[in-house]
């Protein structure tokens, strides 16, 4: 009888204490989204331009946290760090809230397989190949979410054969709206998922420890 009883406190105390380290790794979790998501933030207003494309496209790295959060804590929190950091972004929008609505969506579909992938099975191959996919789908995504979201509001303000004019400095071919973000912005934003993933790769195994809270 005792045994039972010594055996039945010492799971209520297995369970307290799990529950209570449960309770710590989600408030790290979610302290460290805010920090992620804070970064990500800041590095949206750290743009540039790069030569194969219109200078009103702009690069910028603010997926790189994302996509940390995603590898450290869970997709779920790699969206939510996209979330909020476009979510801070409108209060200095020049976009209505739609350019903020399209990097929601293409951020989410980088980090969401990525994230996936790297929870099925923890390997830095599994992190490449889960980043890679995340990558193209984004890229693919960007082509759609351009089309239909973004470019309709650019025309408020400037015309389509402004903005197709821009290509064309590039490319003379680039006689339509689909083939110009075929042709310039779908391998420009998998170059910008892969800039993310490279410096992941080379980061994550230092910033891992600090999210898990391991570095104590």
């Amino acid at each position: 009888m005792k045994t039972q009883e010594n055996a039945m406190k010492t799971s209520q105390k297995n369970s307290k204490t799990t529950s209570k380290m449960g309770d710590r790794l989600r408030v790290r979790y979610l302290t460290m989204t805010a920090m992620l998501s804070a970064i990500s933030f800041i590095l949206m207003f750290f743009q540039f331009s790069i030569p194969f494309v219109p200078s009103f496209v702009k690069m910028d790295l603010s997926e790189l946290p994302a996509l940390i959060g995603a590898f450290a804590m869970g997709p779920v929190y790699g969206i939510l760090i996209c979330l909020i950091k476009n979510v801070f972004h409108l209060m200095v929008t020049s976009t209505g809230g739609v350019g903020e609505l399209s990097n929601f969506i293409l951020g989410a579909a980088f980090v969401l397989p990525a994230g996936i992938l790297y929870k099925i099975k923890k390997t830095r191959g599994m992190a490449l190949l889960g980043s890679l996919v995340g990558a193209v789908f984004m890229a693919v995504l960007s082509v759609i979410s351009n089309y239909f979201i973004v470019y309709p509001i650019y025309t408020a303000f400037m015309p389509m054969s402004t903005i197709l004019h821009m290509y064309q400095i590039i490319w003379p071919g680039a006689d339509t709206l689909l083939k110009c973000l075929i042709v310039f912005n779908m391998p420009f934003t998998f170059i910008k998922g892969i800039l993310s993933v490279i410096i992941t790769l080379l980061v994550y195994k230092h910033i891992s420890p600090i999210i898990h809270g391991a570095d104590k």
